[in-house]
């Protein structure tokens, strides 16, 4: 799958699942129950122990994700992610050193960014999308403030996306969106609910397809 393909069933899927699990044993399991209520597109975070080795594990046994690694802080850490099956990779800040090795590889990256300066700086260092995080604090209003001076970048908001605001965030502009908590809940997660998590990404897919 090339960067642009990668790129289009992100923005058609519109919400990318964010997976913050403590252990790599409920990631697989997780990652079927998403799948199921119809989202594909999942991250999973360098915060999960073992995280790599995980990555390489969904990579491997779940061909129909899309996986991409997220809180990705330094290149070296951005090339094992893609050697390991990442097809694309998230940072929450401005990281050069990650933008410049996904550019190399030509693999998608999703840059963090909040202020006009950081959305602007990671575009011209070469970031595919912004990922405003995080986006709770403004709402949906910040991403159509940035896309007035700014028509050409894509925005994916993190942080208060939920079935409620997801509407809103995609018609304010966003490419896409990204949801954590919200839609993977701890409490789901640790008591291994499956049905529970299938049942709210159902939720997000009927919430983002509702928008015109």
């Amino acid at each position: 799958m090339n960067k642009s393909e990668v790129l289009s069933r992100l923005k058609a899927e519109k919400v990318i699942a964010l997976i913050r699990a403590d252990s790599s044993a409920s990631l697989l399991d997780c990652a079927r129950a998403l799948a199921a209520g119809g989202l594909t597109c999942i991250e999973l975070t360098m915060t999960t122990p073992n995280a790599i080795e995980c990555c390489a594990q969904v990579a491997q046994e779940l061909p129909n994700v899309l996986l991409g690694l997220g809180t990705v802080l330094d290149g070296d850490t951005a090339r094992q992610g893609i050697a390991a099956g990442a097809k694309f990779i998230v940072t929450p800040a401005v990281r050069p050193s990650v933008i410049a090795v996904c550019k190399e590889l030509n693999v998608p990256i999703l840059s963090g960014a909040l202020t006009p300066t950081e959305a602007y700086t990671a575009h011209e260092l070469g970031a595919d999308i912004i990922k405003i995080f995080p986006a709770e604090f403004f709402g949906p209003a910040y991403i159509k403030s940035l896309k007035a001076p700014f028509p050409k970048l894509e925005f994916m908001p993190t942080g208060g996306v939920t079935p409620e605001t997801v509407g809103d965030f995609l018609k304010a502009g966003a490419f896409a969106t990204a949801a954590g908590s919200a839609l993977v809940s701890p409490v789901a997660l640790k008591a291994k609910d499956w049905p529970a998590i299938t049942a709210r990404a159902k939720q997000f897919v009927a919430a983002a397809n509702a928008t015109k």
